[in-house]
């Protein structure tokens, strides 16, 4: 067991850490960024470059990202305020809440025709939902699959495809599609956290964004994060830029201004618009067994489920596969080994960070993690997407610079 660090930074790794960020800004592929970083009582900030790819308004510490796959441990916790409480239980069938999703089809192969198909071996449960088990979702494996197209069809609503219907006509339209594995089986990303946020609404009956204001975000005190940018504050969000993977020319996936995320959606998912200090707060609580401020949020067994990895030896090999075919696109990102509910856990030492580190990265160009055993947390938001090797390359700089910056 590795013992605690409460130490600092040392102030001449904190300037190499401004000095490396500084230079992937200078590069022309980011413009700009805010990075948070914490330890112990100490908490440094750095905010560089512009909003806009071509100047204006300066980046600044309370500027709003648009968070992406970051925020599944913020819904997450959501779903763990309900296993708390016992109106959840992992093991029980969803079909109750959700019976689009009861007596399943599962695809005899994963690849194969959508009407090949035999029964599903037991029901869906809220386990597969918590370890993204469902046996639908995100797939390298499967992306020429009749399966993944039919997904994209009726599930997708990316920023080329517009905003997605209300969670009734979303759930229905999923109902209608075949697992490509049997619940349970095999480790898919993203479509399960989804579908949780659905099952959270329904158990509460409430909008999902409402209760986990409620129950999350209002007592860490996370008062700029939440599904959109009110009209009084879109100017300190960014437009947010795809870059084209060929030119690198900056285009534009969403403006601030009438945007995606300057009005509340009809589908209240994980996507999650949010500031360094917000999820600065949220991660803290995490590190500090589920207490905010002297408040719970979470119980301890509650942040400890969610923070070690709950794959099997089998799940973890092909995800394991499945992000090694990407390594040298993405820097290496999600190779950490194990994921627990919502986020990646790293298992193995394949990087500058231990085994225990939690956390994740966001396609919009996002990174956040939470280090127990050095009391650590860093936070990275840019308004530039994953489209080339650029954010991920800032992100591994970011990591690989802020672990020399512990002073012992």
């Amino acid at each position: 067991m590795m013992g605690q660090s409460t130490g600092g930074f040392s102030d001449a790794g904190l300037r190499r850490l401004r000095e490396v960020l500084a230079r992937h800004v200078e590069s022309g592929k980011i413009p700009g960024l805010v990075a948070l970083v914490s330890r112990g009582d100490r908490t440094h900030v750095e905010a560089l470059g512009t909003m806009r790819h071509d100047g204006g308004a300066p980046m600044r510490r309370d500027t709003i990202f648009r968070m992406a796959s970051v925020s599944k441990p913020v819904t997450m916790a959501a779903a763990m305020v309900l296993l708390d409480e016992c109106r959840l239980r992992p093991d029980d069938p969803v079909d109750e809440w959700l019976p689009e999703l009861a007596d399943r089809k599962v695809l005899k192969r994963p690849d194969g025709p959508l009407d090949d198909t035999v029964p599903a071996d037991r029901p869906i449960t809220v386990r597969d939902l918590l370890t993204s088990t469902l046996g639908l979702g995100m797939d390298f494996e499967l992306l020429n699959a009749p399966i993944r197209a039919a997904l994209f069809e009726a599930t997708d609503y990316g920023v080329a495809s517009g905003p997605a219907p209300d969670p009734d006509e979303w759930m229905r339209r999923l109902g209608e599609l075949p697992l490509s594995y049997q619940p349970g089986q095999r480790w898919q990303y993203d479509l399960s956290h989804e579908v949780l946020c659905v099952l959270v609404a329904r158990v509460t009956g409430r909008p999902f964004g409402t209760f986990l204001r409620e129950r999350v975000l209002d007592p860490l005190g996370m008062t700029d994060t939440g599904h959109h940018v009110p009209a009084a504050e879109i100017d300190r969000l960014p437009p947010l830029y795809g870059p084209d993977p060929r030119t690198g020319e900056f285009l534009v996936w969403d403006e601030a201004e009438g945007g995606r995320v300057s009005r509340p959606p009809v589908f209240q998912g994980c996507a999650l618009v949010s500031t360094v200090d917000d999820f600065h707060a949220f991660f803290r609580m995490l590190l500090n067994h589920g207490v905010h401020q002297g408040r719970r949020i979470l119980s301890r067994p509650a942040v400890e489920l969610m923070t070690t990895n709950c794959l099997t030896p089998e799940q973890q090999a092909a995800r394991d596969s499945m992000y090694r075919n990407i390594a040298h696109l993405s820097a290496g990102l999600a190779l950490h080994g194990g994921w627990g509910y919502g986020m990646a856990v790293r298992t193995r030492r394949s990087d500058y960070a231990p085994v225990g580190q939690f956390g994740w990265d966001g396609g919009t160009g996002t990174t956040v993690y939470a280090d127990p055993a050095n009391q650590l947390t860093g936070i990275l938001l840019t308004q530039t997407g994953m489209s080339t090797p650029a954010p991920a390359r800032l992100f591994h700089d970011f990591w690989t610079t802020l672990y020399q910056a512990l002073d012992d």
